[in-house]
């Protein structure tokens, strides 16, 4: 291949995530004063002390040696454990491997289910990270709309697949827009992908993240199946659960054994093995997950409600989200598009949030699965993403500084000079 053509690699571009992380860090260095950070994902609470407790005396006591690149057994045994009690999902150690973060293993899975030419279907409004990791497992990615109300409809899937869709995946609570998927309509979608015979990727890093709702694992739908016989792949994550984010451990359920022996391949050739100690603290994680995962969703309901309560009154946020740790903000009123409206923010009012767009972007793939070019979905153009899992403080000082900073706009599109 000649040096001036992109690899596949080559061809995506950084995600709108580490774009404004970027810009947020530049911000505060050149600026001198602090951002209010609303633009990620990193809760402002800590893991269990015997987390912690136990990272440490698995260092001290000389558990840093590899283990096996399925993880280590108690660790997958007590995740067997907790996955058929708390999420009626019927597995087995065997299909039960440990990656180092969801995101990770989101990556091997894909390059475990990947082909020659194989598309997957994803939401057109969607975790930019989902695209990224599609197109370099070798996917061709099928955007399908969704609903005014952010919901996806297996009619409108059905219509976008064709004969060489392999992969539907389903993430709820989903990131970046908050949408539960009920146990109706997980169904109905599992069912179509079983009369279609795909695969089903189930991403649900925000299980524990409901607050309307009770979560539903979509794998829970099929244990009746034989296990020959099942599709749904899920991926879990300790680091919303337990606030682990700089941790990296995350687990996925395989449907069958099949699955399971190509996916430890993939996990072989990319990582070897997850850390040790860090699994240690995994188990530690889940003897005291009751506790630990009803506080935490406590503490981000409580920020959902009174912070971005003035939100939905001004006319930015329908309604309040359903699950998970973010909202999408409809800006429009103001003149500005996403990215304009998060640039100027960021400037005037020293606050950071994701420009929308970023998470709606169509890519035009070629027959060598390289990107030519990409657009954004024309009606993602006004929204902002806002994490609402920060500091309570920060979190409310960033909403009222959103608010003064739409004020401002008005109707020009631009802050008024008063």
């Amino acid at each position: 291949m000649s040096p001036d053509i992109l690899s596949v690699a080559g061809s995506v571009p950084s995600s709108c995530l580490h774009r404004i992380y970027r810009a947020a860090e530049a911000r505060e260095e050149e600026a001198g004063v602090d951002v209010v950070k609303l633009h990620v994902g990193d809760p402002y609470f800590d893991p269990a002390d015997n987390v912690a407790d136990a990272f440490v005396d698995a260092v001290r006591r000389g558990d840093t040696k590899y283990t096996g690149v399925e993880g280590l057994p108690e660790l997958r045994a007590a995740l067997v454990d907790k996955l058929r009690t708390d999420n009626g999902v019927d597995t087995a150690v065997s299909r039960l491997l440990i990656s180092p973060g969801s995101c990770q293993g989101l990556a091997a899975l894909l390059q475990s289910l990947a082909e020659p030419g194989a598309e997957i279907l994803l939401p057109e409004l969607h975790w930019p990270v989902h695209l990224q990791q599609s197109l370099l497992a070798g996917f061709r990615p099928v955007l399908y709309s969704l609903g005014d109300d952010f919901r996806p409809d297996p009619e409108t899937i059905a219509a976008a697949a064709t004969p060489r869709t392999r992969v539907l995946l389903i993430n709820s609570p989903a990131n970046p827009t908050g949408v539960v998927l009920d146990r109706g309509e997980l169904g109905a979608l599992l069912e179509l992908a079983r009369s279609r015979g795909w695969h089903v990727i189930s991403d649900e890093a925000y299980e524990h993240f409901l607050y309307d709702s009770e979560h539903v694992s979509t794998a829970s739908l099929e244990r009746d199946v034989p296990v020959a016989e099942r599709i749904v792949h899920s991926v879990f994550s300790f680091s919303k659960s337990f606030a682990m984010t700089g941790y990296r451990l995350g687990y996925i359920a395989l449907a069958n054994d099949r699955a399971a022996d190509v996916m430890k391949v993939a996990q072989e050739a990319n990582i070897i093995g997850t850390s040790t100690p860090v699994q240690y603290a995994g188990i530690a994680a889940l003897d005291s997950r009751s506790e630990a995962t009803a506080l935490n969703r406590k503490l981000v309901q409580r920020n959902r409600d009174v912070a971005l309560s003035p939100l939905v009154e001004a006319g930015l946020l329908r309604e309040l989200p359903a699950g998970g740790w973010y909202a999408m903000l409809d800006v429009a009123r103001t003149g500005l598009d996403a990215e304009t409206f998060a640039t100027r923010l960021l400037e005037s009012k020293g606050v950071a949030v994701v420009p929308g767009n970023g998470f709606a972007m169509r890519p035009d793939v070629d027959e060598q699965g390289r990107i030519r070019s990409h657009d954004y979905a024309p009606w993602a153009r006004h929204l902002v993403r806002v994490a609402f899992c920060v500091d309570p403080t920060a979190l409310d000082t960033g909403v009222r500084k959103i608010l003064e900073f739409v004020d401002e706009c008005g109707d020009s599109g631009a802050p008024s000079a008063a």
